[in-house]
């Protein structure tokens, strides 16, 4: 695809929506760089349990934010470790949640998404990408879709493999971080006024990321 204008697009939704899954199949069609947002609090708070940082310290936990060596892409590294795979566990899934609700450290990685959003050809995937991060990017959209559905998705994720829980545990879990992200005061999860809105519910991937990437079509045109 010719792609002349390097764009924005921001593709928020709740956990199990897809958001991963579009947001790399998108990237690897317009040839832009994928960021994984989500992966960034999930990669600072595995730090901060490793170096024994109390996720309460909001100070020490931002420093770790805006200092660490970051990449949060198909691989997450964070000062030299891979933890790809170690940030999809249960204890990561609430200590990101945790950190997340900081608003020092919110802002550390913030900054940082802008800082590498600020030239286009990117596709970063979170939940606060078009209402914060970059509330004028190009192409916004939101995704997603019911409860059991995303419980599914995710129970069966190769990501969270080693969860090794049930549908209905990861559909409770799913419910308690929903709660968390919607009711947080800084940056809480909500659909951009002019995101478009695409429920996933049984609706194969490659559907999803043919109408995302047609909308980035009629940017580009």
């Amino acid at each position: 695809m010719d792609t002349v204008k390097r764009l924005i697009v921001a593709i928020d939704g709740p956990s199990g929506a897809g958001k991963g899954t579009v947001a790399r199949a998108l990237a690897r069609l317009l040839g832009y760089r994928h960021i994984d947002t989500g992966a960034m609090y999930r990669a600072v708070a595995w730090l901060a349990l490793e170096r024994g940082v109390g996720l309460d310290d909001e100070a020490a936990v931002a420093e770790l934010a805006e200092r660490s060596a970051l990449e949060a892409a198909d691989q997450v590294t964070i000062d030299g470790h891979d933890v790809t795979r170690a940030i999809r566990t249960p204890v990561i899934d609430a200590a990101a949640a945790r950190v997340a609700r900081l608003p020092l450290v919110r802002a550390a990685l913030v900054a940082r998404q802008r800082a590498l959003g600020a030239a286009g050809g990117i596709v970063m995937e979170g939940r606060d990408i078009g209402t914060v991060v970059f509330p004028d990017a190009d192409v916004k959209v939101f995704l997603d879709a019911d409860a059991d559905e995303r419980a599914r998705r995710r129970a069966s994720d190769p990501a969270h493999a080693s969860q090794s829980r049930a549908a209905t545990k990861v559909a409770s879990a799913l419910r308690a971080r929903d709660e968390q992200d919607r009711t947080r005061e800084v940056s809480p999860l909500a659909r951009a006024g002019d995101a478009l809105l695409i429920d996933t519910t049984g609706v194969p991937i490659d559907e999803v990321v043919d109408q995302v990437s047609r909308l980035v079509r009629a940017r580009l045109d």
